[in-house]
């Protein structure tokens, strides 16, 4: 095996994400071959250098889990930490699997796709900005946008976080086959998003500003892959050909070439029009 950062060796081996990680060393809790280690930088080969986590010697995972789950309103996509006895969507996992965690998340009244893993190093190349990989949302609003609404949404619109970064916007006649109309279900418009950057509530502030009305907010897919054919509450461990399709997505730093992307707006900032509620 050659030399890694030991945050990346760490992450590998499913103990947490890469960020994780670096503040687990950051705690003195990493020690390699018996000294504790506190700084970031430091290489390891775990086949000739002993390292620990909480005195527990850390071994790479002969085989990644790779689960995807269909969150459905009202549920945590969080696992672990304070949940107040809220369901999460640890309770859907298939019996028997071990340690992982959610790439990406999904506020409590979103749904659709969450993927669970113990492969930190995949789910840090996912999840981190500066891969921009895209990620597909199907959202009901209350009427029909006007045109100068969609540009908005597509050009960048004023956070209290930031402008966010250019998205592709269309209007569908209906959400795909694959995504069940319930009971609940309301007339309205069918907006498709494609977002590469993942701000907190990011299209729920960005439908806000434009002064429309949010009904419904699914994740339909992260990159290549997608819910199509997963009921809500229903989860499922990924074919091989959905994992290698991930991988490739993920090893590529390089923006995906193609026009469906807007330009960024030259101004980093513009005025925001007042929010709703």
């Amino acid at each position: 095996m050659s030399e890694e950062r030991l945050q990346k060796v760490m992450a590998a081996a499913g103990i947490a994400s890469r960020r994780a990680s670096e503040k687990l060393i950051e705690a003195g809790r990493v020690s390699v071959n018996g000294r504790i280690v506190t700084e970031m930088g430091v290489k390891v080969d775990l086949s000739k250098d002993k390292v620990t986590v909480d005195g527990k010697p850390l071994r790479t995972s002969k085989r990644n889990v790779y689960i995807k789950v269909y969150k459905p309103k009202g549920m945590l996509s969080d696992i672990g930490g304070q949940t107040d006895g809220r369901p999460t969507v640890a309770d859907l996992l298939p019996p028997g699997v071990g340690r992982v965690f959610p790439v990406g998340r999904l506020d409590l009244n979103s749904e659709g796709l969450v993927l669970l893993t113990d492969d930190g190093e995949l789910a840090h190349r996912l999840t981190h900005p500066r891969y921009e990989h895209p990620k597909t949302y199907y959202v009901l609003i209350d009427t029909f946008p006007g045109e100068e609404a969609l540009n908005r949404l597509r050009n960048g619109i004023e956070l209290e976080d930031g402008l966010t970064a250019p998205a592709k916007v269309d209007i569908v006649d209906s959400p795909p086959a694959g995504l069940i109309l319930d009971e609940g279900y309301r007339r309205g418009t069918w907006l498709r998003i494609v977002l590469r950057e993942g701000k907190k509530r990011q299209i729920r502030h960005m439908i806000s500003a434009v002064d429309l009305f949010l009904h419904r907010l699914v994740r339909w897919s992260i990159g290549p892959l997608t819910i199509a054919q997963l009921p809500p509450r229903e989860s499922a461990h990924l074919a091989k050909g959905e994992v290698a399709a991930l991988r490739d997505m993920a090893e590529s730093k390089r923006r995906r070439p193609g026009a469906d992307r807007p330009p960024r707006p030259s101004s980093s900032r513009r005025p925001s029009s007042p929010r709703r509620g």
